[in-house]
């Protein structure tokens, strides 16, 4: 079984967002690392191809600069090869302009399956997966639970606030996990030196048949106008109990109309 896994990279999070004077968007010219959200979907990965006795774990990212930290940690943690699609041209690209880029390099690929976090610590559209799904004109699941292959069958467990659903569908399928679902290995160093070695293929955007004006802001016809700061939080206020405590309390929440 071949499943391929969507990884973005993205600044660490731990560290303050510079933001490009002239873009308006979120600087990425710096070290990049594997997005929390998706390591769950590499794992998951891991554990289907394990569990099916044979197959592999391809990853496909799109990156500045040919950027592979993100990469490396995945690998390490046990995918076999990555796809990796950098160039100029694709800054400023809007989700439905990736969703294609990446559907583009996965259609090479002959995937069983395809793995996506359900939306990405730095962008939280949560649109990519289905627009992939769709693009490649596959059955999509979203907020996968649990995933089961039984054949060229494929059975989940929708996570949904009253419990789950089980859906069934054929493969191949592409489907978007929730943070949590399973719980992600940490690289051993064995796996950190045998990433140094595995097959990363570069390819750009014109590689797959799109022009300057199909990718990046021509493609996605839009633009940032302006970003401002959120504004500072307030002091909240303080409630002394002196007997009647819960009668304020009441009071606060009534005029806030909760209750």
């Amino acid at each position: 079984m071949k499943v391929v896994v969507c990884v973005k990279q993205i600044p660490d999070p731990a560290d303050p967002g510079a933001l490009d004077p002239e873009t308006r968007t979120l600087k990425r010219d710096v070290k990049l690392i594997l997005d929390e959200s998706d390591s769950y979907g590499v794992e998951m990965a891991l554990q289907l191809v394990e569990e099916a006795g044979d197959g592999e774990v391809h990853l496909v990212s799109m990156a500045p600069n040919n950027e592979r930290g993100g990469l490396s940690t995945a690998l390490a943690m046990g995918a076999a090869s990555a796809t990796i699609v950098s160039d100029p041209g694709l800054v400023g690209s809007d989700a439905l302009t990736t969703a294609k880029i990446l559907a583009a390099a996965i259609a090479e690929q002959n995937a069983d399956l395809v793995i996506a976090g359900s939306e990405s610590s730095d962008g939280y559209t949560g649109t990519v997966p289905e627009q992939i799904a769709a693009v490649l004109d596959l059955p999509s699941v979203t907020a996968a639970k649990a995933v089961e292959v039984d054949g060229s069958a494929l059975t989940v467990r929708r996570q949904t606030d009253a419990g789950y659903d089980q859906v069934q569908c054929p493969m191949p399928a592409v489907i978007s996990v929730t943070a949590g679902v399973v719980e992600p290995r940490y690289p051993s160093f064995k796996g950190i030196m045998a990433a140094k070695s595995k097959p990363v293929d570069e390819k750009s955007a014109a590689d797959y048949g799109f022009s300057a004006d199909q990718i990046g802001w021509s493609g996605s016809g839009q633009e940032i106008i302006e970003v401002t700061e959120a504004a500072q939080r307030e002091a909240g206020e303080i409630i002394e109990d002196d007997g009647e405590g819960h009668l304020k309390i009441v009071e606060f929440l009534d005029n806030l109309k909760v209750i």
